[in-house]
């Protein structure tokens, strides 16, 4: 029982670690890129609001509630990644609390549940007949969240090197990763189905 429960929490992991579809790990670089270490708290909770959209999106595929065209959805993860990248080059150096917090928490459970949707077939075909589909839920968005924190800690560890260090900017830091984050999302855009 413990080993399918860690299994089940690790596929959640590999799900977000995999690096050929590095796109989580994209949006997770550009939604946590302008905060430091001293905003854990906020990030936390915008990891987590994006774990909840991406788990709510998979209960409704799972469950056949939802059917959305699998096109579309590749078309709508590099635009998430893009949108939330070019907000960030708009508003690096500004200070954070001047974000308006309430659109960013919307937003990210808006993008977790497009990216959801991406997964979900591939989801349902994991299940085995006679698994609980909740509780197998459960195990993989714990295991999304897990590697999601792991990611969003290197990003803080490494801005904080950059900035005291290599005396970076926080300005020039978002900047300089917003940029890189949207010259690898242009090919993805560009090589989307919904384009052809």
């Amino acid at each position: 029982m413990l080993q399918d429960f860690w299994l089940h929490v690790q596929y959640g992991i590999n799900h977000v670690l995999d690096i050929n579809a590095y796109d989580h790990v994209l949006f997770l670089i550009v939604l946590a890129v302008p905060y430091l270490f001293r905003d854990w708290k906020r990030v936390l909770w915008l990891v987590t609001t994006f774990t909840v959209g991406h788990t709510i999106s998979l209960v409704l595929a799972s469950y056949g509630m939802v059917k959305i065209d699998g096109n579309l959805i590749e078309f709508l993860i590099p635009v998430t990644i893009m949108i939330v990248a070019i907000y960030n080059v708009f508003t690096a150096g500004k200070q954070s609390k001047s974000q308006k917090m309430g659109l960013l928490f919307v937003s990210t459970l808006f993008f977790g549940l497009v990216h959801g949707f991406g997964f979900a077939r591939e989801f349902r075909m994991s299940l085995d007949k006679g698994d609980s589909k909740l509780l197998r839920l459960f195990e993989f968005a714990l295991g999304i969240e897990i590697a999601q924190i792991i990611i969003v800690f290197i990003i803080l560890f490494l801005g904080y090197i950059f900035q005291t260090v290599f005396r970076f900017s926080k300005r020039d830091w978002v900047m300089v990763i917003s940029a890189i984050v949207i010259g690898l999302v242009i090919p993805m855009l560009l090589n989307s189905p919904m384009l052809d």
